[in-house]
């Protein structure tokens, strides 16, 4: 973070200080809430949860080097006491970003929200010093604390933003106001919890409803429901996508051997070819997302090319391709799981698969509401459909919508098979895998089946994790 004294920082966060011998005492060092990453000069905010109170650890950091802590009440060592920690966090980064003045670039949709924000990270990174949300921080707590992170060198800030319900981004937007809003779509992710695809394209929306006149609106012309939202905005809008009415847009799309993307990029300045490190046909939306940003911020076709084609995955369990020693492919694709990231990781299997047996292990998407039931089984039909070579259905009862979706659409009999837990899976895969086999594992993130993913490539599964 940008240096700020405790009395600067008491000021802007509405608290008072208490403990501390002198309020002139700069917080230099990073604003962290887990008490483990605490050190000289850092500032700890203490978030009381339901199992840990981070009060609690108060004396610890502040024998760390930490300068302060944040708190909700008096902890007898260095400290601002707000009334709501996380509305003071809040608070906070918004100072702060406004302060440095760093092009601040936003992101959201139903699928793909965090392997975007990585790619337009290592994009941009290239053009000079950008910081961006690592993992999927993506919420009211993870946000501030990614934006405190940036500097007085950090030319571009890069924010992925997630909702669970109309406001919650239009409030993630009031604390870090973003000059570059992107859409990528709206899908059935969370369904269950806005009512439709309606809701979800009007939360989603409210980033661009957040933009000013001079910023940049970068929409999914391929999503009619992110396409409408430019009547939403009052920036200019750019249009990315395969459609020949794009702005920056994919011709001669195509997938290689290993199932990597390849296409030619084409932009207002020029165009260049593009073949990927990431694996299945999905990220080519991703990337001319990424693309549009960074040729609004003044990099060339050409510049962005090279970029895409040398990026790589940031962030862990989404589509970690490794292979061992005999030959398997294991693909780890298990951080989280909604239809379209579930179809898109099964054409990914297809196309990796070639001349290979295929393995698909699945479980439970979650928060799909009333579309649960069609959601699962038509995902079982589309592993029959694209000839994968075996479903693992895993866990209770969406897990068994899966396999029964597999054996109506196919008549698969023992060519889909329902088992109960993580352990049950391994045990099959273990005992039936052969050389030269690819295994696709997705779930949500609930389920836990990256346990399943690991126990193939190091031979075992934790306990906690497969216990889920």
């Amino acid at each position: 973070m940008i240096a700020l004294s405790l009395a600067e920082i008491a000021e802007v966060v509405g608290g008072q200080t208490h403990d501390i011998p002198d309020p002139s005492v700069l917080v230099t060092g990073p604003v962290v809430r887990d008490s483990r990453e605490a050190g000289p000069g850092s500032l700890f905010v203490a978030f009381a949860g339901e199992r840990v109170d981070g009060h609690d650890f108060a004396r610890q950091v502040v024998e760390a080097g930490a300068a302060a802590v944040l708190a909700s009440r008096p902890v007898g060592v260095p400290a601002i006491v707000v009334e709501d920690v996380q509305t003071a966090l809040g608070a906070l980064a918004r100072h702060v970003v406004r302060k440095l003045g760093t092009t601040l670039v936003a992101l959201t949709g139903s699928a793909g929200k965090t392997s975007t924000k990585d790619l337009i990270a290592q994009v941009l990174q290239r053009k000079a010093p950008t910081v961006w949300t690592p993992g999927s921080l993506n919420n009211e707590i993870g946000l501030p604390l990614t934006a405190l992170s940036a500097t007085e060198e950090t030319k571009f800030l890069v924010l992925e933003m997630g909702a669970r319900g109309i406001g919650h981004i239009r409030y993630l937007a009031d604390l870090t106001p973003p000059k570059i809003g992107l859409v990528l779509n709206v899908g059935s992710a969370h369904i269950g919890e806005f009512g439709g695809r309606e809701q979800i394209a009007q939360a989603k929306g409210e980033l661009v409803e957040a933009l000013p006149e001079e910023g940049a609106a970068i929409l999914n012309a391929d999503d009619p429901f992110v396409r409408a939202m430019a009547s939403r905005t009052k920036a200019r809008v750019i249009l990315f996508g395969e459609s020949g009415e794009a702005d920056v847009r994919a011709e001669n799309v195509r997938l290689t051997d290993s199932g990597q993307p390849a296409f030619s990029l084409h932009t207002p300045s020029g165009a260049s070819d593009v073949t990927m490190r990431l694996y299945g046909e999905h990220h080519v939306s991703n990337a001319l997302a990424a693309a549009a940003v960074a040729h609004e911020l003044g990099m060339s076709a050409a510049e962005i090319a090279t970029a895409l084609s040398e990026a790589g995955s940031l962030s862990r369990w989404r589509m970690e391709v490794t292979e061992r020693p005999d030959g398997v492919t294991v693909v780890n694709d298990a951080y989280n799981a909604n239809p379209e990231s579930m179809r898109a990781a099964l054409r990914a299997l297809a196309a990796m698969g070639k001349g290979r047996r295929t393995w698909a292990v699945l479980g439970k998407m979650a928060e799909l509401g009333d579309e649960a039931l069609a959601e699962h089984d038509a995902v079982g039909r589309l592993a029959v459909r694209l000839n994968v070579g075996k479903l693992v259905a895993v866990g209770g009862r969406e897990a068994s919508w899966l396999q029964l979706g597999a054996y109506n659409e196919g008549s698969w009999g023992e060519e889909s098979v329902h088992v109960s837990d993580a352990q049950a899976a391994v045990d099959l895969l273990r005992s039936e895998l052969r050389p030269g086999d690819v295994v696709l594992v997705k779930a949500s993130r609930s389920v836990g089946l990256e346990s399943v993913a690991q126990a193939l490539l190091d031979g075992g599964v934790e306990g906690e994790v497969a216990a889920r």
